[in-house]
């Protein structure tokens, strides 16, 4: 197999299957695509007469609006399975302009687009809410066909949930399909418990070793010397057709091993002694218990509110995908199928729309598995020079100019600010620490129109002396002679024992082609990104 460079993709992930992913070159796909899944349950059936165009929320497209176009535009998409295209319409009579059916007009192309990109011996985990998982189950059989449904797994995801007047939901589904009847298939296994084992290994030998004894004989008749009498007792006979599980070579060897129990009284018959340290465990099935969810102080957590634990990838990609086989997630989020993949040594590909949870999983790459942009994987669609930052912000959706104040404050190593209403004047913070290891915020601006006027360097200026903050960050296109002065008025503070203005103006020329780097006052520290997304980070100073 041609070797495939890891890469990160921000996109739309409809866009970049098409460009960037050739049919029948990935081995696995995860998805876990978003769901507000906190949302109440009746939401996702509400009607929205408005029929607005998409726009972002909370940094990932807003896929749960209804859009009559983009209804349309997917059953267009889906034309090459006349099957899908149809199941769309039928979904369409029963749930009409619902947010449901604003979800399943969004899924159906993406899946299809998925499929096309799978190798024959390629599977699929689609992780789902059991909102939707029966929904997205009918779309899957028109995509894969039915007879390629493996399983639906069940993951139990938090020990109880006080819900009123229905049952706790503790559980997500995961939806595993094949591409075709040969798939790649690793068994696993899970240690049987204590009470189990105190019940079918209760025997122990002289040894020691705990053991069981079982049927040496299975249904059906054969014509080989497993189907004739062995030591005088026939098979057929004592089990209305059996045959020995071993040929009689292999009944010969495991008797003078001490392998075969015979039975006291006569006419009985003999038994298999199968001892517990030669068992895999139990064949792993398909109700996950053993997987705790991604807890509040755990050392991989990033804040990502729809993170899943490593385990629970690891196990999926492990037991579908051997090593150097391509995995891709479309819906990276915080990048956990792909910090798995890079620890199992497989190939990926993640894509997301967002460009924090691109820099969330250049983070985790490099802080989980020590590998960085450009030697060890690539990333496509960030911005990387002027032109192309300006295409970022010109880009006419919605949430582009969000997108790119995101992008730019993590060129300072910010981190993008929460919008709770009116963002007074922030769009991100550093994260800067004392040598008391008191931690404080300097704010970061980012402007993406072509003249700043000396009036919002001021106004920012305010900004940075409201928040007692020790530094402030201010980025742009350009920078003229009156916001330079503007910014001198704002005050200084000392680096290297001089003194210098405390708002720092940058453009994305100095930042992005000179390499220019920010300062950071005397007697402070900048703390890495990763640490607003690990709160349990010990953070101590030292020079």
């Amino acid at each position: 197999m041609a070797d495939v460079q890891n890469r990160l993709h921000f996109g739309d992930n409809l866009d970049v299957l098409r460009r960037n992913v050739p049919s029948e070159s990935v081995d696995l796909i995860y998805l876990d695509p978003p769901f507000k899944s906190g949302r109440e349950y009746n939401f996702l059936y509400r009607h929205d007469k408005r029929a607005d165009s998409p726009a972002q929320e909370d940094m990932f497209v807003d896929t749960w609006k209804w859009d009559a176009i983009r209804y349309e535009e997917s059953i267009q998409e889906c034309s090459e399975n006349p099957r899908l295209a149809m199941l769309l319409q039928s979904f369409y009579q029963m749930l009409g302009g619902s947010e449901m059916m604003a979800y399943l007009s969004m899924m159906a192309p993406r899946l299809f687009e998925m499929h096309r990109t799978l190798r024959r011996t390629g599977s699929l985990f689609l992780h789902c809410d059991p909102a939707a998982s029966h929904y997205l189950k009918v779309l899957m059989d028109a995509i894969f066909k039915p007879e390629n449904f493996r399983n639906e797994v069940i993951w139990k995801r938090t020990s109880a949930h006080n819900s009123a007047k229905r049952f706790g939901p503790v559980h997500d589904t995961i939806l595993f399909y094949s591409r075709s009847d040969k798939f790649t298939w690793n068994p696993h296994y899970t240690p049987y418990d204590e009470n189990y084992v105190k019940q079918f290994y209760r025997h122990v030998d002289t040894d020691g070793r705990r053991y069981t004894s079982s049927d040496l004989t299975a249904a059906g008749k054969r014509k080989g010397s497993s189907g004739q009498p062995w030591r005088g007792i026939d098979p057929a006979e004592k089990g209305k057709g059996n045959h020995w599980k071993f040929t009689q070579e292999t009944l010969d060897r495991l008797d003078l091993e001490g392998r075969i129990l015979w039975p006291a009284k006569e006419g009985g018959m003999p038994r298999y002694k199968r001892f517990l340290d030669e068992m895999h465990g139990l064949a792993l099935q398909d109700v996950f218990t053993d997987i705790v969810p991604v807890q509040t102080h755990s050392k991989e957590r990033t804040g990502y509110a729809t993170q899943k634990p490593l385990s629970l990838l690891e196990r999926f990609i492990s037991a579908c995908s051997n090593p150097g086989d391509v995995v891709l997630d479309p819906f990276c989020g915080c990048g956990t199928a792909v910090v798995a993949s890079q620890k199992l040594n497989r190939h990926w590909l993640g894509i997301d729309v967002a460009i924090l949870a691109v820099e969330i999983m250049q983070d985790r790459l490099r802080d989980e598995v020590g590998i960085v942009e450009g030697p060890d994987y690539s990333v496509q669609g960030i911005p990387n020079d002027v032109a192309s930052a300006k295409a970022l912000f010109e880009r006419g959706r919605k949430d582009c100019h969000k997108q790119f104040e995101i992008w730019a404050v993590g060129l300072v190593d910010g981190r993008p600010r929460a919008k709770m209403g009116a963002d007074r004047g922030i769009d991100g913070d550093l994260l800067l620490q004392d040598q008391l290891q008191k931690l404080s915020n300097a704010p970061i601006q980012v402007k993406g129109g072509s003249n700043v006027p000396p009036t919002q360097v001021r106004d920012f200026a305010h900004v940075i002396a409201r928040e007692e903050s020790p530094t402030g960050i201010f980025i742009s296109f350009e920078r003229t002679g009156p916001a330079q002065r503007a910014a001198i008025e704002g005050g200084s503070m000392r680096y290297h024992g001089k003194a210098t203005p405390r708002l720092q103006l940058y453009t994305l020329r100095e930042l992005l082609e000179e390499k220019k780097k920010y300062i950071v006052p005397d007697g402070y520290r900048a703390l890495p990104r990763r640490s607003k997304y690990d709160p349990q980070g010990a953070f101590i100073w030292s020079e």
